[in-house]
């Protein structure tokens, strides 16, 4: 445990810091040729974290990405960064505890990253206009940018406020799009370092943005679109630039993984056991729609996050669309999710498997524990119901291994009663990992491969708060930034909820947490996002991975139907999380 007595630690003043860093700010806005309106565009607030920060650089603290011009189409350029934020609504903040902060762990959240096979026949763009998902102007490119982001935590290598070396990454769900075997392989290549090929059929590209369909981005033809009629710029060669070999580093930090819905359904939405689409996967005929209301009535319902399965009657419509068929495109099954993670070809940094074992392969649990740092567990959950759908709900074993998992290592809990509990054990804090938010677990369909109850997210949050040590629950799904605090009466029993937007839509966040204890009886969080590695700007024809990257943000940022919510307020974005140290 590394005191951070922040005079010694830097060597100099806190203002000094800060100096550096605008400097540092300035000098890469003037190396991108970028507007120098920026340049001074730092009140208050902005400056307070960075000189509270020990290694804000190549953060969102220093700069993010902002729009280069308003109204239509748009170039992104280094933006001012984001405050930090000290919120208090769990506990007040004392004075002087940057002087005597000590790190406790510092982790990485990826999340919602999206691996996308954008040519598989078994996709529903057509409905984009009702769930901006079905279909995005830049998921040709995502294996590009996964890469940057990368690159990015490798360059960085330290959490920005706690000094500390990163312990571990933990990746909360949705690495592919469509659970394709192909999309998991890519996936794999991108953590752990490997080749890609992000192409899929066909040397030439088969799906929708070459079909000639003006409602969608159609990059290389000259003919107007949805997307060219707002300023989308034509891109000769695109296709054959994204399907390019390219070659990411693979992460130098252990990571770990967890199940999302996408990798557990089709396109996230539909049980996996829907016959009449799964047979489709490696067929040679895309799927367009089915020949009877009452089943395309249920696809939309599912893919806007309702839950109504595809009637055994329905039949699909006749599709003359043929496309070359692919064996690699064939859907994994929640157990090949989990063996793929096992080949030591995709170990990288570590650790075998990437939390799963061949245990849990056998026995089917996608669930598990592990220690981030001296004294502090990470707890991994399944939060995807086998029986579909997008929403997620927690198992009854599952639940229970939970509660067994942190009485373990509490020497104080409560029972359901409300009755405390005190016994001679070692104390650990807990972080929890999952895909699905606190109030998108609503989904206790009985899975069809284990029927037992389940639990939705409102009953894991009051479980959580019979355990004092439970500090965080971290997660994803809603492809949104937001930060929620769970009270209890007893502080000691209220925890923070972190939820991160994605790496496919923008602002295409991932997230460092760092853990400190401020030895006041607090704790502090921080929270503080990060963008890949991949410059603002590229030149259009620059077929370079870190060049893709780029555009692979700037088309998401210009995507028509993109949610202008998803990067959540300041106070979820870069934060000083207070919490009562339960264990002072």
């Amino acid at each position: 445990m590394t005191s951070l007595r922040r005079r010694t630690v830097l060597g100099g003043t806190i203002g000094g810091l800060a100096a550096t860093a605008l400097s540092s700010h300035s000098a890469q806005a003037t190396d991108s040729g970028l507007n120098s309106r920026f340049d001074t565009g730092f009140d208050a607030s902005r400056h307070r974290g960075l000189s509270r920060a020990l290694l804000p650089e190549g953060t969102t603290l220093e700069q993010a990405a902002a729009p280069a011009t308003t109204g239509g189409y748009t170039r992104l350029v280094a933006g001012p960064g984001y405050p930090l934020v000290v919120r208090t609504d769990l506990s007040p903040a004392k004075p002087k505890r940057d002087d005597t902060r000590q790190a406790q762990a510092s982790i990485v959240q990826f999340t919602d990253v999206h691996v996308i096979d954008a040519q598989s026949p078994v996709r529903f763009e057509w409905l984009h206009q009702i769930t901006g998902s079905a279909f995005r102007p830049h998921e040709a490119l995502g294996t590009q940018g996964g890469a940057e982001l990368v690159r990015r935590v490798n360059a960085l290598r330290k959490g920005p406020f706690s000094g500390r070396a990163f312990d571990c990454v933990v990746t909360t769900g949705d690495s592919s799009d469509n659970h394709e075997k192909v999309e998991l392989d890519w996936f794999l290549a991108m953590m752990s370092g490997g080749a890609i090929t992000a192409n899929t059929g066909s040397k030439t590209w088969e799906g929708v943005q070459t079909a000639g369909d003006s409602f969608y981005y159609l990059p290389e033809s000259n003919a107007q679109d949805t997307y060219k009629k707002v300023g989308f710029p034509t891109l000769p060669g695109f296709f054959d630039r994204a399907t390019k070999t390219h070659t990411s580093d693979g992460l130098d930090t252990k990571w770990y993984s967890v199940f999302g819905n996408h990798d557990d359904s089709i396109e996230g939405t539909l049980p996996s056991d829907t016959p009449i689409l799964a047979d489709l996967y490696t067929g040679r005929f895309k799927f367009t729609g089915f020949d009877n209301t009452s089943a395309t009535r249920a696809l939309r319902t599912s893919a806007v996050g309702g839950r109504s399965a595809i009637p055994k009657s329905a039949k699909l419509t006749d599709s003359d669309w043929e496309v070359t068929a692919d064996e690699r495109r064939a859907p994994f099954s929640p157990r090949e999710f989990m063996a793929a993670h096992l080949d030591p070809a995709v170990d990288g940094p570590g650790p075998h498997g990437h939390g799963f074992t061949a245990d849990a392969v056998a026995d089917g649990i996608g669930y598990y524990s592990f220690q981030i740092a001296p004294g502090v567990v990470g707890i991994s959950m399944d939060s995807t119901n086998r029986a579909g759908f997008t929403d997620g709900s927690i198992g009854d074993a599952q639940f229970r291994w939970i509660k067994r998992t942190l009485e373990a290592s509490s020497s104080r809990y409560y029972d359901g009663w409300g009755i405390e509990h005190r016994k001679h054990v070692t104390d650990q804090l807990f972080v929890l990992f999952s895909h699905h938010t606190s109030d998108t677990m609503g989904n206790l369909l009985l899975a069809p491969d284990k029927l037992e109850i389940r639990h939705s997210g409102s009953e894991l949050v009051s479980t959580l708060q019979r355990y004092p040590n439970v500090v965080a629950w971290v997660n994803g799904h809603t492809h949104d930034n937001k930060i929620t605090p769970h009270h209890h009466n007893d502080p000691t029993r209220s925890f923070w909820e972190i939820n991160t937007a994605s790496h496919v839509d923008f602002p295409q966040h991932a997230r460092i947490i760092d853990v400190c204890d401020n030895t006041d009886g607090t704790l502090s969080l921080f929270t503080t996002l990060i963008e890949s590695a991949a410059p603002y700007q590229a030149a259009y024809d620059d077929g370079s991975p870190s060049a893709l990257a780029s555009l692979y943000r700037e088309l998401s940022y210009n995507d028509i139907y993109r949610d202008p919510d998803r990067n959540g307020s300041t106070a979820d974005r870069n934060t000083e999380l207070l919490l009562k140290n339960p264990l002072a």
